[in-house]
C-alpha cells in the first residue's frame, strides 16, 4: 500500500500539561536555574530511590560531571562497550583519560561482565594505565547486569557511572535504574533529549548517593561557582560568589525542568504504551525466520526506548541496509543505534582498533535497525509499521525459502 505520510521514527509525547507548566514558567519571569529545577531534582530522586539528583543541560554534561568530581584524569583507564553513542567515550577524552572498550552480550546488547573482568586484568597485567572507572551503557532502555559488574567494581576498587541515557523507567529485580548500592562510588547519569522516554527537550540528570560528588557535579555545572552563587538572585540573597574551580556551563533552565516534571508524572503512562507497543511488534514478527525480536531477560523490565530489530540474512532476508531503504521507499521512518566507536576514524587513529577487534558488537550492529517505538504513536500507525515490515521481509525470501507472512496484531 502506498502511503503519502511519512511515518517518522520519534515524536516526543508532549501534551497541555507541558505547555501549561512552560507558560507559568515564562510568565514567572524566572527562567535559569531556579525553584522549578530543585523541585525536578527532588521528584526524580525520589522516583528512582536515590539520595541525590543534579539536573542537567544534557546526560552527557551528567557522565563529564561525574567523572569530573570522582577524580579521573589523564593515564586513568575507563571500562566501556563500544556499542554506544559518542557521549559516552569523548567525556573520558575531555579530562584526558582512556576509554578501554569491552565488547558485548549477543542477547541483550550491553557489556558483558566475563569480558569486563578480563578486560580489567589485561590492563593491570600489561601496565597501560590506572583503571579507574566503569561505565556501562544501559542500551534500549534494558539494564545491564549490574550485580555482576559491581562485584567486579568492588574487587577492583572502581567507580561506576552508569549511562541510564535509555534506562528511565527500567527496573532490574523490582529496583529502578538510578540508585547505586551504598559502598559503590559513583552516579547514575540519564538523558531528556527530545527523542527520550521523558524529555524536556535538551536536558539531563546525575543521580547519587554521595553528598560531596552531587556538590562537586552542582558547583561545577554553573562555572565552578561556590554553593551560595545559586541564590544570589532569591530574596535574601546576596550578589557576592566564589569560584572553587574551573567549571562548566552545564544548567538545566527552570523552562526545560517545568517541562519534565510534568513528564515525570507520566512516566509510568507513557512506559506502558511503549510496552504495548513492543509487545505487538514481537508478537507480529516472532514467527519471521528472517528477522530477531528484541529479548528481554528476566527480572527486566525494559524502558523501551528502542526497538532493536535484528536481521538474519542467513535466512535470505534482506540486508539491515536493504531492509531501511525498503522501509525508507515506504515512507516509515527508521536508525541504527549505534555504529561502533572502534569504527570510527576518530578512535580507529588514535588507538589502532580494527573492525575485528570487537566481533559481537560489530555483527550486531551490521544486522540492527531500530523501528519507531512511542507513546504517541496511533494504533493505526503501530499496525502501519507492521504490515510494513512484515510485507518487506516476507517478499525477501530467495524462491527456495519458506515465505512466512507473519502475524497483524489488532489493536
Amino acid at each position: 500500500m502506498s502511503h503519502d505520510k511519512v511515518l517518522p521514527f520519534a515524536v516526543p509525547d508532549i501534551g497541555q500539561q507541558e505547555i501549561d507548566a512552560v507558560v507559568g514558567v515564562l510568565r514567572s519571569r524566572w527562567l535559569t536555574t531556579g525553584q522549578e529545577c530543585a523541585r525536578f531534582e527532588q521528584e526524580f530522586a525520589a522516583a528512582v530511590g536515590a539520595s541525590h539528583a543534579v539536573a542537567l543541560n544534557s546526560c552527557t554534561a551528567a557522565l563529564h560531571l561525574s567523572l569530573e568530581a570522582l577524580g579521573v584524569g589523564s593515564d586513568d583507564l575507563v571500562f566501556m562497550s563500544p556499542y554506544t553513542f559518542a557521549a559516552t567515550a569523548e567525556v573520558v577524552r575531555y579530562l584526558g583519560a582512556k576509554p578501554v572498550f569491552v565488547d558485548i552480550d549477543r542477547m541483550t546488547l550491553n557489556m558483558d561482565p566475563q569480558l569486563l573482568r578480563l578486560a580489567i586484568r589485561r590492563s593491570l597485567d600489561e601496565g597501560t594505565g590506572r583503571p579507574s572507572a566503569i561505565m556501562p551503557v544501559h542500551i534500549a532502555g534494558v539494564p545491564c547486569a549490574m550485580d555482576e559488574i559491581w562485584d567486579i567494581a568492588r574487587e577492583n576498587e572502581l567507580a561506576v557511572v552508569e549511562d541510564a541515557a535509555h534506562a528511565f523507567p527500567a527496573t532490574r529485580d523490582g529496583h529502578r535504574v538510578g540508585r547505586l548500592p551504598e559502598d559503590i562510588r559513583g552516579a547514575v547519569c540519564f538523558s531528556f533529549y527530545a527523542t527520550k522516554t521523558i524529555t524536556t527537550g535538551e536536558g539531563g540528570m546525575l543521580t547519587t548517593e554521595d553528598q560531596a560528588l552531587a556538590d562537586r557535579a552542582r558547583s561545577m555545572s554553573l562555572h565552578g561557582l561556590s554553593r551560595q552563587a545559586w541564590s544570589r538572585y532569591a530574596e535574601g540573597g546576596g550578589w557576592a560568589y566564589d569560584i572553587i574551580a574551573p567549571g562548566y556551563k552545564y544548567n538545566l533552565t527552570d523552562v526545560a525542568a517545568a517541562m519534565g516534571r510534568v513528564q515525570l508524572t507520566r512516566a509510568e503512562e507513557m512506559w506502558k504504551r511503549r510496552s504495548e507497543i513492543a509487545g505487538a511488534y514481537t508478537e507480529a514478527f516472532g514467527d519471521l525466520d528472517q528477522v530477531e525480536c528484541p529479548v528481554v531477560p528476566p527480572g527486566v523490565n525494559s524502558a523501551w526506548h528502542l526497538y532493536l530489530l535484528r536481521v538474519n540474512p542467513g535466512t535470505g532476508a534482506l540486508s539491515r541496509d536493504e531492509l531501511i531503504d525498503a522501509l525508507g521507499a515506504r515512507r516509515v521512518g527508521t536508525s541504527v543505534h549505534f555504529i561502533p566507536l572502534h569504527l570510527h576514524s576518530y578512535y580507529k587513529d588514535k588507538y589502532g582498533y580494527e573492525p575485528d577487534d570487537f566481533p559481537v558488537a560489530l555483527a550486531e550492529f551490521e544486522r540492527a535497525v531500530s523501528l519507531p517505538i512511542y507513546s504517541a504513536i496511533s494504533d493505526a500507525d503501530a499496525q502501519r509499521v507492521i504490515d510494513e515490515v512484515t510485507a518487506v521481509t516476507s517478499r525477501s525470501v530467495r524462491p527456495r525459502g519458506r515465505p512466512r507472512p507473519g502475524n497483524a496484531v489488532g489493536w
